[in-house]
């Protein structure tokens, strides 16, 4: 159970950039299910402990949590967590039924996403051009395209070489549902890429059968993690004060094209949201960084 804990902690981080706080906070509302979850798979016999865990044995612990009288933020938020969780090992395979879908949970006020300026975003693009290494090369085609894509970073360790046409200028990524999408991307990202195709992975590869975009030292594909831990060394080199994560620059990505002039439904495609109203909180997001410029430059306004 710890281990399926720990994998999706580590999946909350780098994928979906939380911060250690929240991930501590789910930490800790996730070993409190996992006890109570323990002790429903012992009620129950001799079935798997989070299998063992039903949308009966989820109104029990709802019951509990109201017992404990737990502010509504507090529940919202351990609700979260394991519904996350559960949609996490449902599309890990490790379960087939999501025992949470339909439950609800108290409605509390949502945070947006925090994107970073165009200029934030080019000095941290910056960075790997200053070493010379082919691990700095790799490193400059992963982000440039991950910022020119606005892909997760999950259908970025997973991109295979085929996946990519340098000189069209597409990336082909597999998105949640395993849903197929084709995205433009800039030339100069194109071409970024292409070098390091040419120069840079010819160096890193050590098995002529393997099929990953982006490879690490041992010539195995990159993990969500190495990516991670790559992006916080440049944005710490960057001087850049802000949590930057790789969905930073997914953020960063949809609200700078919706600040170009990008229409809603497009960007709706490119990030692959099943739902546009998903895709409309960037719209507030781009408001709110026009009036903070207004008001910066006009203080009487404020």
């Amino acid at each position: 159970m710890k281990e399926a804990i720990d994998k999706f902690l580590n999946y909350l981080v780098v994928e979906k950039g939380f911060s250690e706080n929240t991930k501590l906070a789910y930490q800790n509302d996730l070993h409190q299910l996992a006890k109570f979850v323990e002790e429903e798979a012992a009620r129950r016999g001799t079935i798997p402990p989070w299998a063992a865990f039903d949308r009966d044995s989820m109104l029990r612990y709802l019951l509990e949590l109201k017992e404990r009288k737990y502010a509504a933020t507090t529940v919202a938020r351990k609700i979260a967590a394991i519904k996350s969780f559960y949609s996490f090992l449902v599309a890990e395979g490790m379960i087939r039924e999501n025992p949470t879908r339909d439950v609800p949970s108290p409605k509390v006020g949502k945070s947006l996403p925090r994107p970073i300026s165009i200029a934030q975003v080019r000095l941290l693009l910056e960075q790997p051009s200053k070493q010379e290494t082919v691990e700095a090369k790799r490193d400059s085609a992963m982000l440039h395209l991950l910022y020119a894509s606005g892909m997760r970073v999950s259908e970025l360790v997973s991109l295979n070489v085929t996946d990519i046409n340098t000189d069209d200028g597409y990336v082909r990524c597999f998105g949640k549902g395993h849903k197929e999408r084709l995205i433009p991307i800039a030339p100069k990202a194109a071409q970024i890429v292409k070098e390091y195709l040419t120069e840079a992975r010819p160096r890193l590869v050590r098995d002529s059968e393997e099929k990953a975009l982006f490879l690490n030292r041992r010539g195995e594909r990159l993990t969500r993690q190495g990516i991670w831990q790559i992006l916080k060394g440049y944005a710490k080199e960057a001087g850049l004060e802000a949590q930057v994560t790789p969905h930073t620059l997914r953020h960063s990505f949809a609200t700078h094209m919706l600040s170009g002039g990008a229409d809603l439904r497009s960007v709706q495609e490119l990030l692959g949201h099943a739902n546009i109203s998903t895709t409309q909180v960037y719209t507030h997001l781009t408001t709110d960084h026009i009036r903070r410029a207004y008001e910066k430059s006009h203080p009487r306004a404020k």
